[in-house]
């Protein structure tokens, strides 16, 4: 695709819509990006993947023009970014709308700061409202919209000048996977009409619906292309193991690895229910697995034996082998200390229990007859969509608010009858963590250590095991306001843990790290499940609800749906996969006549959930045809989590 630009005249004829060559931004001896290159072409989804402190916001801030390179070259359509604004929408992680104006007004008052005449305005606005179903909330105050809807609403604030190109930065972050999905069907709707779009993001599953990726770290480019061509280069196999005693199968794994696939396994990472291996010799890697352990080759969704099955490799196992061929390995997951005395075993089997818990504020039920129970060593996470009532159920667990009916039981007591003992049982880590900013590193430590009575030699060995963990043996002293999010995040958990709780409750524990780092928060919480803690988790993230033993899915106040990740996929239909060349077209074309959100759009192929009197195999193929689209092939796959979320909040009604 082309597109036309004049220079001193002369009309051009541009086929990239940006060019960067040998970018660096320095501030102060610190080098934020350091020699990046790259190009985008118009009409392209472009995705940059990377943790907090990689460079992506840098890099679009200079994309922007709103901050000038320390040298090289970037190039918007020809043209210095600073010449190329008024074509540039920029969704930064701080965009603000105003919250007391409605959503009309919001648009009408982005539409006059960018001279948008008024006739182009009306119907600009029309069409972004009704792309993103904003239409019957437009005199809603934005104040009182929900997550998704205020992060639709920023996006057509920034499309109503119709920029040709989009930077936006980590525009899901903190959105439920309903929520995200409507933002990446409304840029697929974009890119399809030519709009150019840039999005960073710490999430692997949200980059495999990207164009092409770059994987950034420390400033870097470590490695770009199309998703599914990355995952070939590999050259490496997944191998999926399930069994109804995953430790057990764990160490059986270790003896043979260590014996004899000491250099066919590249990975090995332990999820809630399963484990995964990556090998560079499959056949070798399966046989070994069948003659030495006896375990079988079968379907995964089998649970009676210990199985195992073949599947394609991730995104995420690129950046990790990437990051490991380059000398970064994780982080160690080191042992909690020793104990000056063994902990007396607990009185009940359960650490939480909830029993038929609701909570009403005025006439609206934000909880609603809730029910579940996690046992001591086991990790549960609790997923839904904004609004679904997750954290008002944590607050009244954690004795924040008080039921308006049932009960709440922690460590077999019910919370009204809490005192400073049972609370000294519980740790906790907000989402907005509670490190104080103006501390450094160890006087935080030493605040949490008073706060929870620990004192003396056991103090100190607490807070060795802390820095440790974090690497910060040297730099106790830093203020936490210099550190990176990834960094915080760590010294936070370790914080909410150096008592040794009972029962933990972790929200959002892995925002904003990249693989190698969340691999060893996963592992630091698995060590604490696995010595007796009961663990409740919450988050947006379903690459994190993978970790979990089991899992809750919540709908406008109830629970709707309990079991293991695998439980949850396999309860669910399968998807019908269609493999075809313009896929952001197909989509377009698609959702005229069948729900958006029965769609998933990947690089080269559509998932559509097929069940519905629109969604049928027949239909989808000739409405495809009818538009002159011709489709490769087809095939039926088991859902994702992140499909099985769908599907099952779609069954339960889900409520803005």
């Amino acid at each position: 695709m082309s597109s036309e630009v004049t220079r001193d005249g002369q009309s051009l004829t541009v086929t990239e819509a940006i060019v960067v060559e040998h970018a660096v931004k320095t501030f102060g001896k610190s080098s934020a990006i350091d020699d990046i290159s790259f190009s985008i072409k118009r009409g392209e989804l472009f995705g940059f993947i990377g943790s907090d402190g990689a460079g992506k916001s840098t890099l679009f801030r200079l994309l922007a023009g709103v901050m000038k390179a320390t040298s090289g070259e970037l190039r918007i359509f020809d043209q210095s970014p600073r010449d190329q604004r008024r074509t540039i929408g920029y969704l930064t992680q701080e965009f603000s709308l105003y919250s007391d104006l409605s959503v009309d007004e919001n648009l009408r008052y982005f539409g006059k700061a960018h001279g948008v005449a008024n006739e182009v305005f009306t119907s600009r606005r029309d069409y972004l409202l009704d792309l993103t179903e904003l239409k019957p909330f437009a005199s809603r105050l934005a104040g009182q919209l929900s997550g998704g809807m205020k992060q639709k609403l920023s996006l057509c604030c920034i499309m109503i000048f119709s920029p040709r190109v989009l930077l936006l930065d980590e525009p899901t972050t903190g959105l439920d996977p309903i929520s995200r999905r409507e933002i990446w069907h409304l840029l697929a709707h974009l890119t399809a009409e030519g709009v150019t779009a840039l999005v960073a993001t710490p999430n692997f599953s949200e980059a495999e619906l990207c164009d092409r990726v770059a994987l950034m770290h420390r400033g870097h480019i470590v490695k770009s292309g199309q998703p599914d061509v990355l995952r070939e280069e590999l050259g490496l196999s997944r191998i999926q193991i399930r069994a109804t005693n995953l430790e057990s199968a764990q160490a059986a794994l270790i003896r043979v690895v260590q014996g004899k696939l000491q250099t066919e396994i590249v990975d090995v990472n332990r999820y809630g229910d399963r484990i995964d291996l990556l090998t560079n010799s499959q056949e070798r890697v399966s046989r070994v697995l069948q003659d030495d352990l006896g375990w079988e080759i079968a379907d995964i969704t089998r649970d009676t034996k210990t199985t195992f099955a073949f599947e394609e490799a991730t995104l995420e196992n690129v950046f990790v082998t990437t990051m490991r061929a380059r000398g970064l390995e994780e982080p160690e997951a080191l042992s909690f200390p020793p104990f000056e005395k063994e902990k007396a075993p607990p009185s009940t089997e359960f650490g939480i229990v909830a029993e038929q818990m609701g909570k009403r504020f005025g006439k609206f039920d934000a909880v609603n007859n809730v029910s579940f129970a996690i046992k001591y060593g086991e990790i549960f996470g609790l997923l839904g969509a904004n609004g679904a009532g997750k954290t008002t159920t944590i607050k009244m667990l954690c004795g924040l608010l008080n039921p308006t009916s049932g009960t709440a039981l922690l460590c077999g007591r019910q919370r009204k009858e809490a005192n400073n003992e049972s609370r000294r049982q519980i740790g906790y880590m907000s989402q907005r963590f509670t490190l104080y900013d103006d501390l450094s590193v160890l006087e935080n430590l030493q605040y949490y250590a008073a706060a929870y009575s620990i004192t003396g030699q056991t103090q100190a060995e607490r807070i060795e095991w802390i820095l440790s963990v974090c690497n910060l043996e040297h730099s106790a002293r830093l203020l936490v306001k210099t550190l990176p999010q990834g960094l915080k995040q760590r010294i936070a958990f370790g914080a909410a843990v150096m008592h040794r709780p009972d029962v933990l409750f972790l929200d959002e524990p892995t925002s904003g790290v990249d693989p190698l780092i969340r691999r060893q928060m996963w592992k630091l919480i698995r060590n604490f499940a696995s010595n007796g803690t009961a663990v409740l988790v919450t988050t947006h993230f379903l690459d994190d609800a993978e970790y979990c033993h089991r899992l809750g899915m919540m709908v406008s106040g109830k629970l709707v749906a309990e079991g293991s990740p695998q439980s949850l996929r396999s309860s669910n239909e399968r998807l019908f996969e269609l493999f075809i060349d313009d896929v952001h077209k197909a989509f377009a074309i698609l959702s005229e006549k069948i729900d958006p959100s029965l769609l998933s759009v990947f690089p080269r192929k559509i998932h559509v959930q097929i069940g519905s009197e629109s969604a049928t195999e027949q239909n989808v193929l000739s409405h495809l045809k009818d538009n002159g689209m011709h489709v490769e092939r087809t095939a039926y796959v088991a859902p994702s989590l992140e499909d099985a979320f769908v599907q099952i909040v779609r069954r339960s009604g889900r409520t803005s």
